[in-house]
């Protein structure tokens, strides 16, 4: 968190007139924070394994993913983190699908988040992550995303081909360029130099930031799709939230209110309908 804030403050301070580098760093780098307590205790009784993916933009180089699991049941659950995000943040509701009868709950923390390590990530390592553990540990049966995690989930899904029994999407972010927009306001950056990093952001990348618009990406009918929103979001945003709702009615979306972007993981209210959705198709 440190460095995010560092980065921030020279943005601030340098805002008419900004570094590409610098832009570039803020976007991509995710801070990371400590394990708490309860966090640690339950990674020191998961079954922890490692993964790779490769990483084409930053470094060119197999990136390992660190993975956890809890349970040997025959029901597999994906948890997939959001941006500057891990896996045990998660802790209260996988302390909950532990209750469900003959699961197994696997989590990872993507690269440049949680213990997995690099400088940068980006939304990509979050999709190669969750395809990394469909090919190589176990097909899910349900599939949880968070926040970003959301939108990787359905980029890696419809990738693979693969549709599991319930895809769940908490708080999910919707479009992508419309999230490092908000970023760089933050740090006042005008729009003429956010122009500037988009620009050079298709240069890096084979495709626009804009490209990543679930409302366009999503394939209508593919998933029996849950979806649980806060309305005064101030992450992910409801007016995109609700074009993606319009757009795909099957999906079936549950008002929290008051829950917040973050909080929303800690929701009692949440948590259970969760379980008991998981429990009723398992």
């Amino acid at each position: 968190m440190k460095r995010l804030k560092q980065i921030a403050n020279s943005l601030k301070a340098t805002a008419e007139n900004p570094d590409d580098a610098q832009m570039r760093e803020f976007i991509f780098y995710s801070p990371k924070m400590p394990l708490r307590i309860h966090q640690e205790e339950l990674v020191a009784v998961a079954k922890s394994f490692s993964l790779e993916v490769y990483d084409p933009y930053f470094t060119q180089s197999n990136l390992q993913i660190n993975c956890f699991s809890w349970g040997d049941g025959k029901t597999k659950i994906v948890l997939t983190h959001g941006w500057a995000s891990k896996a045990l943040d998660f802790y209260e509701l996988i302390i909950e699908l532990l209750e469900i009868e003959d699961v197994e709950v696997i989590a990872f923390d993507a690269p440049g988040n949680g213990s997995s390590v690099s400088d940068l990530s980006n939304l990509m390592f979050y999709a190669d992550a969750v395809k990394a553990i469909v090919s190589n540990y176990a097909v899910p049966d349900f599939v949880i995303g968070h926040s970003l995690g959301s939108m990787a989930n359905v980029i890696a899904l419809q990738d693979l081909n693969l549709s599991p029994k319930m895809l769940i999407s908490i708080a999910p972010l919707i479009r992508l360029k419309e999230k490092f927009a908000q970023s760089l306001t933050s740090v006042g950056i005008a729009d003429v130099h956010q122009d500037r990093f988009f620009n050079n952001f298709a240069k890096e990348f084979p495709v626009q930031a804009s490209y990543f618009n679930l409302v366009n990406l999503y394939e209508s009918n593919y998933f029996n799709h849950f979806v649980a929103f806060d309305p005064e979001d101030d992450i992910s945003t409801f007016p995109f939230l609700k074009e993606f709702l319009d757009k795909f009615p099957e999906v079936n979306a549950t008002v929290y209110e008051g829950v917040g972007h973050y909080k929303i993981l800690k929701s009692n209210d949440v948590i259970n309908d969760i379980v008991v959705k998981i429990a009723s198709v398992k």
